[in-house]
């Protein structure tokens, strides 16, 4: 049994030489953005206190943080580790227990924060089909703008051994596998983790981990805009301010959700998403290929040439050498 059972991603941490530059971005993306106690933060309209922090120093990914169900869970989980929960003295408060996973990663778990009420800006209007004419007698008018990020929704890290990496989540936060990532028969690359919330529905992941060369990086973090409509309005308004596009626009195999996905400055990715899947506990795990990872029901695949040449190298001949072992069985 895990020691807990985690709700959701909280934020993502990086560190950034230049806030000033991270902070015209992410506006751009369409953050809320504030500064306080010498960082910088972004959040959406879920309500919660930040979904995005950027600390100044060398551009790197710091943590991810996780959203646990009660302050007493957190005590449970600091018992298990020998670890002190603290006092979060960012904002929204409540508490905090900061850990180490297998590759060094910063894991910081909170509980406890004060919210305020979220908010669903409605972008865009209902859609008329064929059969069902909802929107009568008015006219689809939208103001150019960003998009409006309603919260994070998941995140992916590059791990070193992806079976240490899965066991240590999966023991301390509960996570289960939606899809298992083959790089061929029966050799995993990694997993989509979701979260374990009982028959309560949660994303089809908040956790990606991928066994991949080229040390520790962060991956890319989601968040999730309200309506396809939104999504477009803000890809335009990205490409009007001349932000750096990397995958876009499309909808992917796994996971469902059409996506959309920008770099930052500093070369970090962020995802557009909306109407992703989502299931309950009971939802069975599958094996899926390195192709259908990278595939899309439509729009382009994955641009390979912005995939670092290292990783693709890697990949080939992990996928000869799986086909040459399994080639000489009888």
């Amino acid at each position: 049994m895990p020691v807990i059972a985690v709700q959701d991603i909280a934020h993502v941490r990086y560190a950034a030489p230049d806030l000033a530059a991270m902070r015209s971005f992410l506006e751009d993306f369409g953050m809320q953005c504030f500064e306080s106690g010498g960082r910088l933060y972004g959040k959406g309209t879920d309500g919660r206190p930040f979904f995005h922090v950027t600390e100044p120093g060398k551009a790197q990914f710091l943590a991810v943080g996780l959203l646990a169900k009660s302050e007493e869970d957190l005590e449970a989980l600091a018992k298990y580790e020998g670890v002190a929960v603290e006092d979060s003295h960012e904002p929204g408060g409540g508490k905090v227990l900061r850990l180490l996973d297998p590759d060094g990663y910063r894991v910081e778990v909170i509980a406890g924060q004060s919210n305020d009420e979220p908010t669903f800006p409605l972008i865009g209007e209902p859609f008329n089909t064929p059969s069902v004419k909802p929107r009568l007698n008015r006219e689809v008018r939208l103001t150019p703008g960003p998009s409006h990020p309603h919260r994070i929704g998941h995140t992916g890290l590059a791990v070193s051994d992806f079976r240490v990496s899965e066991k240590w989540y999966k023991d301390r936060f509960g996570f289960l596998t939606t899809n298992e990532i083959e790089a061929a028969k029966e050799v995993p690359l990694g997993a989509f983790l979701r979260c374990d919330r009982g028959d309560q529905p949660t994303d089809h992941h908040t956790l990606a981990l991928l066994q991949l060369p080229g040390g520790r990086r962060n991956l890319h973090a989601a968040f999730e805009v309200p309506s396809v409509d939104d999504l477009l309005l803000g890809h335009n308004y990205l490409k009007l301010k001349k932000r750096t596009p990397f995958w876009s626009l499309g909808r992917h195999v796994l996971g469902s959700q059409y996506f959309d996905y920008w770099k930052d400055p500093f070369g970090n990715e962020l995802e557009h998403w909306t109407d992703g899947d989502v299931y309950t506990a009971d939802q069975p795990p599958t094996r899926e290929s390195i192709q259908t990872l990278f595939s899309a029901q439509w729009g382009p695949p994955v641009p390979t040439g912005r995939i670092p040449v290292g990783v693709i190298a890697w990949l080939l001949s992990l996928f000869v050498r799986t086909k040459r072992r399994f080639s000489r069985q009888p």
